[in-house]
């Protein structure tokens, strides 16, 4: 909620409470108001306790935060397993340092890189047809990387 509020826009809301309630009187609205949010949360907790009680003991473990919509979906499509498509396995998998340090990176499902390549600009660039011609009827070789 108040994720987008900055450090420039509190010191501006406590400069203006200090301006408009003054020092003598700030400590005192400081302390109603966190009374206050006290005083709110214990009435949630209780609530929250009643509608468990309410419900029985099969809803004993019924939690608040599974009623957003976001977790819902969630929990009822991935049926409440932390990473049912392996999406974390494959994320662990890309090695983003190798790239960074010019190593080359690990084969990917068996397949590696065959060549390097130059940064050299002086280097010749070769033809994309070189190699030997096919033959008719041939298929062309399985490239992983390029599909």
């Amino acid at each position: 909620m108040f994720s987008d509020v900055g450090g420039l826009e509190i010191l501006t809301l406590v400069i203006m409470a200090i301006v408009i309630f003054g020092p003598d009187k700030l400590p005192k609205l400081i302390q109603d108001t966190m009374g206050f949010i006290k005083k709110v949360r214990s009435f949630a907790d209780s609530a929250k306790e009643d509608i468990r009680s309410e419900l029985g003991p099969e809803f004993k473990d019924f939690e608040f935060e599974d009623l957003h919509p976001k977790t819902f979906v969630r929990k009822q499509l991935m049926g409440g397993q932390d990473d049912p498509l392996g999406l974390k396995e494959m994320r662990n998998s890309l090695d983003i340092r190798s790239v960074l340090d010019d190593k080359p990176a690990a084969a990917v499902n068996g397949y590696g890189r065959a060549g390097t390549v130059s940064m050299d600009k002086s280097a010749a660039v070769a033809p994309a047809s070189a190699g030997a011609a096919l033959q008719p009827g041939e298929r062309p070789p399985f490239d992983p990387d390029a599909t």
